[in-house]
């Protein structure tokens, strides 16, 4: 089900109706939360939704097994079933495919064919293959993998204590709002929320929620999806017919095109969960801004970026360390990340990319953070210009395509993209940046001045308006498919 839909309107209406009826009732109302949750999740697959119900379960089971472990060892033993049995899941949904096909298939070619076995080796794929080609990747799976992960490891670390019972962890980890693309919102942050639900008596600000759902409203439906269907999705598609100047529009568009959708379902996510009394953390800081790759990090996606830190590039050392490990912990960090967003050798490589550069720049962050305003601005041209760089890995369907791209960024040619349109709507997505997390606060305080029927009546206005401007139909959001 996706957000900019009438299917998900009519389904938010009735599950806002009967939130919010449902006060008095705590017991129905965590019911509701967890059924319209689940009923959202299978709408695309019914197998599915019971997949996560069953996950958040089971990992409920893990952390109430850690929590009255008698010794250390033996909740060692259970963080270690419960970290495994995620990434195991994991991995069976998302990396098979790209285990066999791409890693152990290649590396068994030469050696099948050195020892006459060829044949076994093809009749072995013959088999294989078909079982592969059934497994179908759920939607959002690395999302609230990732935030069950943390649950337990939490529980484990003693951050927290485990879920006062099942329906509220489930309910944590199937929240519909940031179910299937985040924000990865860590268990301290909302299982309390799910424990004590919000009552009558919680303040709801309408004018911030209205504002997050309407920006990312427009960011998807009319600035995203214009940049995908007119620059990105053509030069991506067929760099081979495109010169220098369309190409580097093509590139541009897709880096203000994932910004937007990325961040705009971010946006609606905090809106709906605030409209329902819930608090998310914001998942987007001006993030083109940064004058560092490590300051990039701490402005986009957020909650991965800090999830990394905390769970993967610490644990590893982090950069209490000698100079060589810190920039081996930053670059396996990012290189599972990389991994992390999809089974492919260009995901990696965008991971090492990110590794690599983060950790040859390290050594000078606090010369670039203390630099006069000149330079900071030279700095900010420029790392948007490396990740820029780097959406090419990560847009690329093969590594063939890659250079298909970077040929096309030097081959003279007729533009045929190039128009004021395009600039004008490249300036603002990018522009939309200043109005990620806190920055609209004084628009938000004066639409909660005004009265209800006043903001109601001028959210649709500008809805029928984004309505307007947008193309037909809705794109699926680009990190559905991680």
């Amino acid at each position: 089900m996706l957000f900019p839909t009438s299917v998900f309107a009519v389904f938010f209406a009735v599950f806002f109706a009967l939130h919010w009826l449902a006060v008095p009732y705590p017991r129905l109302r965590k019911a509701i939360i967890l059924l319209g949750s689940l009923f959202f999740y299978g709408y695309w697959s019914w197998k599915f939704a019971l997949m996560l119900f069953a996950s958040g379960a089971i990992n409920h089971f893990f952390a109430i097994q850690i929590a009255k472990a008698p010794n250390a060892r033996i909740r060692q033993r259970w963080a270690f079933w419960g970290v495994g049995g995620n990434l195991l899941v994991l991995g069976i949904f998302k990396y098979t495919s790209f285990l066999f096909t791409k890693f152990m298939v290649p590396l068994a070619v030469p050696l099948c064919a050195r020892f006459g076995t060829t044949d076994q080796l093809i009749s072995l794929q013959e088999q294989v293959l078909p079982f592969i080609e059934r497994i179908v990747l759920p939607v959002g799976i690395s999302f609230y993998t990732f935030q069950a992960l943390s649950y337990v490891v939490d529980v484990y670390r003693g951050h927290i204590k485990p879920a006062r019972h099942v329906i509220d962890f489930v309910n944590y980890l199937a929240f519909f709002p940031q179910l299937v693309a985040g924000p990865i919102v860590r268990a301290s942050d909302l299982l309390p929320q799910m424990e004590d639900l919000p009552g009558y008596n919680t303040p709801i600000n309408t004018g911030r929620a209205g504002t997050f759902i309407l920006i990312g409203l427009f960011k998807k439906m009319v600035v995203a999806n214009w940049l995908a269907e007119h620059l990105a999705d053509p030069v991506f598609s067929a760099p081979e017919d495109f010169g220098c100047i369309d190409a580097i529009l093509g590139v541009y568009g897709y880096a203000v095109q994932i910004y937007c959708d990325f961040s705009a379902y971010s946006d609606i996510a905090v809106g709906c969960a605030l409209l329902l009394g819930f608090t998310f953390p914001f998942n987007f800081n001006a993030p083109y801004f940064s004058s560092s790759l490590q300051e990039f990090w701490r402005r986009w996606h957020i909650s991965l970026s800090t999830w990394l830190r905390d769970y993967l590039y610490i644990p590893l050392g982090g950069s209490r360390c000698s100079k060589a490990r810190c920039a081996r912990n930053l670059i396996l960090t990012f290189l599972l990340g990389g991994l992390w967003h999809g089974a492919a050798w260009t995901f990696v490589l965008w991971g090492f990319f990110h590794g690599i550069y983060l950790a040859i720049e390290r050594p000078f962050v606090r010369r670039i953070t203390t630099a006069n305003r000149f330079r900071r601005v030279l700095g900010q041209f420029w790392i948007f210009n490396v990740v820029c760089l780097s959406w090419i890995l990560f847009r690329s369907v093969d590594t063939a395509s890659v250079w298909d791209i970077l040929h096309s960024l030097v081959r003279a040619g007729e533009p045929t993209l190039l128009s004021v349109q395009a600039i004008v709507v490249l300036l603002v997505g990018f522009g939309m940046q200043f109005l990620d997390a806190d920055r609209p606060a004084k628009l938000q305080d004066y639409i909660n001045s005004l009265p209800l029927w006043v903001q109601g009546a001028a959210a649709a206005a500008i809805l029928v308006i984004i309505l307007g401007l947008g193309p037909l139909g809705v794109a699926p959001f680009i990190y559905f498919q991680f």
